[in-house]
């Protein structure tokens, strides 16, 4: 895996929740908080699981093994948990253009929080978080597209095709 294919990958991440974060600002508290039959409830609960994921992989690649998960009872709002998104998602850019080919293919350690220690490669982990992301935002997708504020589509060759 080379640095431009995977700041690539994270620049169309962050395209796409840049749409997803469009569409839910239309939505009300009420809606925002809903309950949902998605595994990680409604769209609180699956942004709030999203965004745990891009910190926690972040921390790790970085070194830092977190005990603790972000939880959805920490977002009284979406606006709450955007703005702690928009901090993380600079922070993981930042990680992004500063890693290396030669990092991108080696070996790092890590500490999942319960306790399990786990060698990966790191290319691989950061492409699980792309994918990660693109099975939640589908989720949040479908269920914004119910309360009436879609997303538009968020194919991956709809950024491309944009930033030629």
């Amino acid at each position: 895996m080379n640095k431009q294919t995977i700041q690539t990958l994270f620049k169309y991440n962050q395209w796409a929740n840049a749409k997803i974060f469009s569409a839910a600002s239309n939505l009300t508290v009420e809606q925002f908080l809903a309950s949902d039959t998605f595994p990680h409830s409604g769209i609180r609960g699956t942004l709030t699981h999203a965004l745990f994921a891009e910190w926690i992989w972040r921390s790790r690649w970085e070194g830092i093994s977190p005990t603790t998960r972000i939880k959805p009872e920490e977002f009284d709002s979406f606006e709450s948990l955007k703005i702690r998104w928009l901090k993380e998602e600079n922070e993981l850019m930042k990680f992004v253009d500063e890693v290396t080919d030669e990092k991108l293919n080696s070996p790092f350690q890590y500490t999942s929080t319960e306790g399990v220690k786990y060698e990966n490669i790191l290319w691989e982990s950061m492409l699980h978080v792309i994918n990660h992301g693109t099975q939640h935002r589908t989720e949040v997708a479908a269920m914004l597209t119910n309360f009436g504020h879609s997303p538009g589509d968020i194919d991956m060759i709809l950024f491309l095709r944009k930033k030629l």
